[in-house]
């Protein structure tokens, strides 16, 4: 019993000890903070004034009104031209029937090498695993790609694609041969 009684009296020693320590730390930091925020001092910037508004007045009389009817006919009649023009560049590719090298994009495609084949150049495009001739006037690609030249290291294509308007334009794109990597 006297054990068990010294263990109590040991177990509130230690209690009282650790109790007595903690009021005195977080008296100490309650003075440490109380001081600190009294030598700090706010820097506040003064907010510049606004500036006056000056109102304008709408001078484009003369002009027609960007919200009547008259401006949105205009508007329709012009795109209707303008997409007649375009249509007639993307209309021949649309009508006419797709080759095999049209699936794939032109950035899957290696041009390997050339040749002259009845005294006419002939590019050798490989896509994936096969190996394909191509003439000038093939397709290629998935932008309406069709060969224009055919030169010992590269392929010329004309392409037809949407310009970020989406008017129909033509553009230049190349395949050029590949080095072999061993």
């Amino acid at each position: 019993m006297t054990m068990k009684l010294l263990k109590t009296a040991v177990l509130l020693g230690v209690i009282g000890l650790v109790a007595a320590c903690g009021s005195s730390s977080r008296d100490e930091l309650s003075q440490w903070m109380a001081e600190q925020k009294a030598q700090t001092q706010p820097q506040i910037k003064p907010v510049s004034a606004p500036k006056p508004f000056k109102p304008e007045s709408y001078q484009v009389f003369a002009q027609l009104d960007p919200f009547s009817n008259q401006k949105l006919i205009m508007v329709l009649t012009k795109e209707a031209n303008q997409s007649g023009a375009t249509n007639a560049l993307i209309a021949p590719e649309l009508a006419r029937r797709k080759e095999p090298l049209e699936e794939f994009p032109l950035d899957t495609m290696a041009l390997v090498g050339s040749m002259v084949r009845d005294k006419k150049p002939v590019a050798l495009v490989k896509v994936g695993p096969l190996l394909y001739q191509v003439r000038q006037g093939d397709h290629l690609g998935q932008n309406y790609g069709k060969v224009v030249k055919i030169a010992e290291n590269e392929v010329i294509l004309r392409e037809i694609v949407q310009d970020a308007v989406g008017e129909w334009i033509e553009r230049t794109a190349s395949l050029m041969l590949q080095e072999r990597s061993k």
